[in-house]
């Protein structure tokens, strides 16, 4: 393999993002693997814990174009994808493009949005591109939607269908910052230093990132390891406490993000610890648990955890 160019981009991207994010160093690393594998990132977590901070800060750090989206009760398709309008100076209809023609699409609150609107990003989502009127737009690439949620207040909000739930790679739970984090934080309120200041150039562009995304595809994977992933979901569909595992979709964004997080350890091959790390991420928004074991208060991350630990690793 060429040599590794992935390990010093996301060691940049972590310093520039935890510039601005005090904490949140998994998530910060869960963003960047997303990004090196093209896939959609979902964060949630309890109001003013930076998720929407984060996700901007993440955009600024590279050199593409960012949009930011508000997702409410009111909030119409064509308010993300755009719409047909008539021009009367050139006697034709012409296409307005929405916000979703962009690189990274912040989706601040999605759950707050009916259904019908959430499922205008089920196209973008999967297949990059929107259709209007009859008429297919490819979008940019890169194209990345990171959504915020907010999973302690349901008045007012609409959850994911599964469907919708399942294109995105990475479900990433925000917590509360430790105490001397959160000291780190009051001191830069305190000091000013939390104020908007002049954006600095991003330390990816579009053409860096395409390199980077392609030595991720290159790092080698052993017939071992895809035994071990499929092994792991599939424990998932056998699993008593699950009316529903991970559809084939996660398995394949478990392999590419264990890839991804090898490449950024400065490796050029998979280890079952690469798989291990991404498993609950990568699934626990995919399944759905058994009536039993809700009344049990059983949570999605603890039986992953638990099925982890059943399956054996590969040597």
């Amino acid at each position: 393999m060429l040599e590794n160019k992935v390990a010093p981009a996301a060691q940049a991207l972590r310093e520039r993002v935890e510039a601005q994010v005090v904490g949140q160093a998994q998530a910060v690393e869960m963003l960047i693997l997303g990004l090196l594998t093209g896939g959609h990132l979902l964060l949630e977590g309890a109001p003013g814990l930076a998720k929407t901070l984060l996700a901007r800060a993440f955009a600024q750090a590279l050199s593409v174009s960012f949009g930011r989206v508000q997702f409410t009760s009111d909030l119409l398709p064509s308010d993300i994808l755009g719409t047909v309008v008539y021009d009367l100076q050139r006697m034709e209809f012409a296409v307005k493009r929405g916000p979703i023609f962009t690189n990274i699409l912040l989706g601040d609150e999605i759950n707050r949005a009916p259904p019908k609107t959430q499922a205008a990003l089920l196209e973008a989502m999967e297949e990059g591109q929107v259709t209007l009127e009859g008429r297919t737009m490819p979008l940019d690439c890169p194209f990345m939607v990171v959504a915020t949620q907010n999973p302690v207040e349901f008045e007012g909000t609409y959850p994911l269908p599964e469907a919708q739930l399942d294109r995105f790679m990475l479900k990433i739970p925000i917590g509360y910052p430790t105490l001397e984090e959160e000291v780190e934080v009051l001191r830069r309120h305190h000091l000013g230093r939390m104020d908007v200041a002049e954006p600095l150039p991003g330390v990816v562009n579009a053409a860096q990132l395409a390199e980077l995304r392609s030595q991720v595809s290159a790092v080698r994977v052993e017939e071992d390891i895809l035994a071990y992933i499929a092994s792991l979901v599939r424990a998932t569909r056998e699993c008593r406490d699950l009316a529903l595992g991970s559809s084939p979709r996660g398995a394949i964004s478990l392999l590419r993000g264990a890839k991804a997080r090898a490449a950024v350890r400065g490796r050029d091959y998979c280890l079952p610890e690469d798989v291990k790390g991404l498993f609950v991420p990568a699934l626990a928004h995919r399944i759905i648990l058994r009536p039993e074991a809700e009344v049990d208060e059983r949570r999605p991350e603890s039986i992953l955890a638990e099925l982890a630990e059943k399956v054996p690793v590969p040597r």
